[in-house]
């Protein structure tokens, strides 16, 4: 059984567990939008912000154009499937033989990037399912397991659109700017939907855990 987080732990930002039980008590699905909006802001966004834009913008400004793509793609890969629980309010769990998954787990990524990438705006723009599931073994898995891509897909930094799935091209800037606007968006639509918020709620209970 893993180590339960100290009440102190930074979480996003400097604030801590603590901090997000405060927040959480005062939260109720379908309550006051500002308190949704503020809880949006303060855990969602700054730990997205600080913990991956950030460190992008930083691998950006001073890319030399000399592989830099490689280490800010696997930061997107990797942000894009936090995106993705984060929505679902799942976490990931690593199975041992005879363990089950509980409740709003998961222990296979393909499943949950796949249906984010091909199902949601403004990802399914560029990706369907297949381009999804080639996106996730190719370049995902593929940079994060090996520090390449597979399959003839390569990095560039601008297009039109996040990835050309006929060409096999990612385009870095234009899933950063995906990014960014799925962010914005699921911000705005955690103040309404119930959903969303509930799974807010899982997630943030699971990462203080």
């Amino acid at each position: 059984m893993a180590a339960r987080l100290s009440n102190t732990t930074q979480i996003a930002g400097r604030l801590t567990r603590d901090d997000w039980n405060t927040v959480k008590s005062a939260l109720t699905i379908g309550g006051d939008e500002d308190a949704w909006a503020k809880a949006f802001q303060d855990f969602f966004w700054q730990r997205v912000n600080l913990r991956y834009l950030e460190p992008i913008k930083v691998l950006h400004a001073n890319g030399t154009w000399e592989g830099e793509g490689f280490s800010i793609v696997s930061i997107q890969c990797a942000l894009i499937e936090f995106l993705a629980a984060a929505r679902q309010g799942k976490k990931y769990r690593y199975l041992r033989a005879g363990q089950t998954l509980g409740p709003h787990e998961y222990n296979r990524s393909g499943e949950l990037y796949r249906e984010f990438l091909s199902t949601v705006q403004p990802f399914s723009a560029s990706f369907d399912a297949a381009a999804a599931a080639d996106f996730y073994q190719s370049v995902r898995c593929a940079l994060l397991h090996e520090a390449r891509t597979h399959n003839g897909w390569r990095l560039w930094v601008s297009g039109a659109a996040p990835i050309d799935a006929a060409r096999k091209i990612v385009y870095r800037e234009a899933l950063q700017d995906a990014i960014s606007a799925y962010v914005e968006a699921y911000g705005r639509d955690l103040t309404t939907d119930h959903a969303l918020q509930e799974a807010f709620i899982r997630k943030f209970d699971d990462l203080t855990a």
